[in-house]
């Protein structure tokens, strides 16, 4: 992870102060960094007396960041062509406008700020701080917010926390050069964190679908290049049958990325007739941000994702393909 200098910290204060109204956004189905970093730039321009709203595609289907729903809107709120320009766009976790999902109302046009820390992060026609060694990017929300605000209050303490502990499954993810990450975490600790009740909240209350369609996920995965890739899916009729709610693919890559020998997990989901997401996690080398960016996704080098036409049956052997040219 990288310390923020103090020209990124002035050109975002700079940022601040030239507009009047803020939108803050982060990606479509959001998980708990996406919602901390919206929660915590909320709070950090609250602190310059701002206004703001915070716009989310959703869905909120993670079970550990529905009661934040409620804090978001999908419509932007009506402006004039003045009031846009007083107003600066704020997306955070992303770093695309296609990534926001279906939002109703016009986001182009606004001068914008991106906070990110995606290896796959383009952000080169707007105003940025990305660093990909972050291993989330509430971490560089907490950068800013200690260097213009200063010490973090117990609720954005906390929330900053969960968002740190999502992305790095509450620090399993991280490897040797992580100790600016842990330094990090001692001070959202000492400012009223609790890492214990954060855990509970993260892993806990997920429905009882959930286990059943694990098991039916974990029975259909297949082994490919000397076991080192496991892969498996979820149809329609899945969906159907377990509802929306009987996800959990957090659970499924820990699952099987402990097996022997295994170094890399693909799980493809049919969304729709027509369209497929899939999810992909990794160990050490194998760089799974470069698979999914073939296909329009990307992500980070150990954990990525894409959102793309095509069915389960055609699309999985596409994948395979450039799976075989690093395994």
């Amino acid at each position: 992870m990288q310390i923020l200098d103090d020209e990124q910290c002035e050109n975002f204060k700079a940022f601040v102060d030239s507009h009047e109204f803020f939108i803050i956004a982060g990606h479509k189905e959001p998980d708990g960094d996406c919602v901390s970093c919206c929660i915590g730039m909320a709070a950090l321009i609250s602190h310059f007396g701002k206004q703001y709203q915070l716009i989310s595609a959703g869905p909120f289907k993670r079970p550990e960041i529905k009661k934040y729903a409620t804090n978001f809107t999908n419509a932007l709120d009506f402006m004039t062509q003045d009031e846009r320009n007083r107003t600066g766009l704020i997306i955070v976790d992303c770093s695309e406008l296609s990534r926001l999902g279906d939002i109703d109302g016009d986001l182009k046009g606004f001068d914008t700020f991106i906070v990110d820390h995606h290896k796959t992060a383009d952000a080169s026609w707007a105003s940025y701080i990305i660093d990909p060694s972050a291993p989330a990017a509430c971490l560089i929300v907490q950068q800013l917010y200690e260097r213009l605000v200063g010490k973090a209050d117990k609720n954005v303490a906390k929330q900053l926390f969960f968002g740190l502990s999502t992305d790095t499954g509450h620090f399993r993810f991280l490897s040797e050069d992580s100790a600016e990450v842990f330094k990090s975490a001692a001070r959202l600790v000492e400012d009223g964190a609790n890492p214990r009740k954060i855990y509970d909240e993260m892993s806990g209350g997920k429905p009882f679908l959930t286990r059943k369609l694990l098991a039916v996920m974990l029975s259909r995965t297949e082994r490919y290049f000397n076991n080192k890739l496991c892969v498996t899916y979820e149809t329609m009729e899945d969906t159907k049958k377990f509802g929306a709610e009987g996800r959990d693919s957090d659970a499924l890559y820990s699952l099987l990325l402990a097996v022997e020998g295994v170094e890399a997990v693909l799980f493809v989901r049919q969304e729709t007739e027509n369209t497929c997401t899939a999810g992909f996690r990794s160990k050490n080398a194998v760089d799974v941000s470069a698979i999914a960016a073939k296909f329009g996704g990307g992500g980070h080098k150990n954990a990525s994702g894409l959102s793309v036409e095509g069915k389960i049956d055609t699309l999985i052997p596409q994948i395979l393909k450039e799976f075989a040219k690093v395994l």
